[in-house]
């Protein structure tokens, strides 16, 4: 660890930072690259309402029940 190569940012004091570098030559401090957000943005999925299947069911229970509804209206 200690023969890694280091940062080399000028801190506040004027000295270089002497944290571990990473990939792009500076440490997660001065300038590491962010991650972003995961792939599939599984982070707003909570419940499951507003997906594909979801929305589909709902649809075809909307137009189930209205059917039953014009069909109950059509009885004497």
């Amino acid at each position: 660890m200690h023969r890694t190569k280091r940062c080399g940012a000028k801190t506040r004091s004027g000295k270089p930072c002497r944290s571990p570098a990473m990939a792009n030559g500076r440490c997660r401090m001065h300038g590491g690259p962010s991650p972003g957000a995961p792939k599939g943005n599984r982070n707003a999925y909570k419940h499951g309402r507003f997906t594909a299947d979801a929305i589909a069911n709902r649809r075809q229970f909307a137009t189930m029940l209205s059917m039953m509804k014009a069909s109950a209206a059509n009885i004497p």
